[in-house]
């Protein structure tokens, strides 16, 4: 087989591969023949199919199984010989006035650039630093106070208060038209939690059990109810029920009642600090990350194969469609969503894919056994029984993989920090639990 390798424009690559008809020929007699050992038609015994009437059935469909898998197979070895790192699927064309006995195609397709990284030493980056402090150990006390919260009924004459627990009955109307789920029969909510619209908490607020009002509420034009959002609806609430609510007191039994093994006050606050560490070591680490992967591709130069560009585009739009589906969203995948809409962000998950795998060939960064094993057991130790967890882990290659290329980005992470500019800067514990 003779194989010529032309380059066209930047990572865009021609070979010409040809091959004699007479290997296309035999192979497709060979199938045939194991064919017709098994095969059922009406009038004959299995295996007794004559040749001719078996090729004539199934000689086209042969034909075309041996060229896909000859011509596929010349690809890969000329490639290989050529040494050359094929990025995506090639397009592969039979080309006219090939020599007597021989089949030519013509293949074009993309090779994976050379990737240069700059000198790391230079980079800038920003690495954030919180502390998990009294006060943010506090309010997590107050939120699983919350979560404990139990409710006695107030007086008939004591009005409505953040804290509360409202029962209410609610119509509204736009344009003296009613609309779906602009009603509600002993609908309860806690006051000033924001589970409401604002208009609708300050309306509630201040009234007495079997006090009934009426006020304009302004949905927001990003309302997830289409058919409402932007629009002013007349509401009409009557409140039938106002309970206070009684948080537990920090105590031992509180302390108990969450599963703490020393049912202390001490221990229940040691706890908390103990999982909010580990959430915030999490956070900080993937915002770091972040701004380390921006550093990284700062630095590098290479061309993007548009293949592998065009591939990432649609693993995002079929990761839109089925977040679209998971939502409820009726014919998710007829959405029409423009594929360019994805652009930016595939083309920066190829680079990035592509210069990480640079350094880490370069730098011999590779995920070792023991930081598996390490990472999968700090990501267990917060459930209750971290033995389970970490078989599960261990039992699924898949599962493995991930957390191989979560390790494999923490120690790309590392090696930059330890080459480039550093700069810290504290954020406060809020600031960074409130980042997505």
């Amino acid at each position: 087989m003779a194989v010529v390798v032309e380059t066209l424009e930047k990572l865009e690559r021609k070979m010409l591969l040809s091959m004699p008809v007479a290997s296309i020929q035999s192979e497709v007699t060979a199938r045939l023949k194991k064919l017709a050992r098994t095969v059922k038609m009406d009038g004959f015994r299995p295996g007794k199919v004559p040749m001719n009437v078996v090729a004539q059935r199934y000689g086209y469909n042969v034909q075309y199984e041996v060229m896909n898998d000859k011509v596929g197979e010349a690809f890969a070895n000329a490639a290989n010989e050529a040494k050359l790192r094929v990025a995506g699927q090639p397009k592969i064309n039979e080309k006219e006035g090939a020599p007597e006995g021989e089949l030519t195609f013509e293949a074009v397709f993309e090779v994976y650039p050379e990737v240069k990284i700059g000198d790391l030493s230079t980079a800038e980056v920003e690495k954030v630093t919180t502390e998990v402090s009294d006060a943010a150990i506090d309010k997590t006390v107050d939120i699983l106070r919350k979560q404990r919260r139990t409710f006695s009924q107030r007086p008939q004459d004591a009005v409505a208060q953040d804290g509360d627990r409202l029962t209410v009955d609610f119509e509204g109307k736009i344009d003296g038209e009613p609309f779906d789920g602009g009603k509600a029969e002993d609908f309860q909510f806690i006051l000033g939690d924001g589970q409401m619209l604002k208009e609708f908490e300050e309306a509630s607020r201040g009234m007495k059990t079997g006090e009934s009002k009426t006020f304009p509420l302004a949905f927001p034009a990003d309302y997830h109810g289409k058919d409402v959002a932007g629009k002013t609806a007349d509401f009409m609430v009557t409140v039938k029920k106002i309970e206070a609510a009684h948080l537990p007191d920090v105590n031992e039994a509180l302390a108990k009642s969450l599963g703490i093994e020393d049912a202390s006050v001490d221990g229940l606050r040691a706890d908390i600090k103990k999982n909010l560490d580990r959430e915030v070591k999490f956070r900080l680490l993937a915002r770091n990350k972040n701004a380390v992967m921006d550093a990284l591709v700062a630095k590098a130069e290479l061309d993007l194969p548009n293949a592998s560009v065009q591939a990432e585009m649609q693993r995002l739009l079929e990761g839109a469609r089925a977040d679209l589906k998971q939502r409820g969203i009726k014919d998710a995948d007829k959405v029409s969503i423009p594929e360019d809409v994805f652009r930016p962000q595939a083309e920066r998950r190829v680079r990035l894919g592509l210069v990480v795998a640079e350094l880490v060939r370069a730098n011999n960064l590779q995920a070792t056994m023991d930081q598996l094993k390490a990472h999968i057991q700090e990501l267990a130790a917060s459930y209750e029984k971290p033995a389970e967890v970490e078989r599960w882990y261990f039992s699924d290659n898949n599962r493995l993989a991930e957390v191989e290329a979560i390790v494999l980005e923490n120690n790309v992470t590392d090696f930059v920090l330890s080459k480039a500019k550093v700069s810290e800067k504290a954020v406060s514990f809020d600031e960074l639990m409130a980042q997505n």
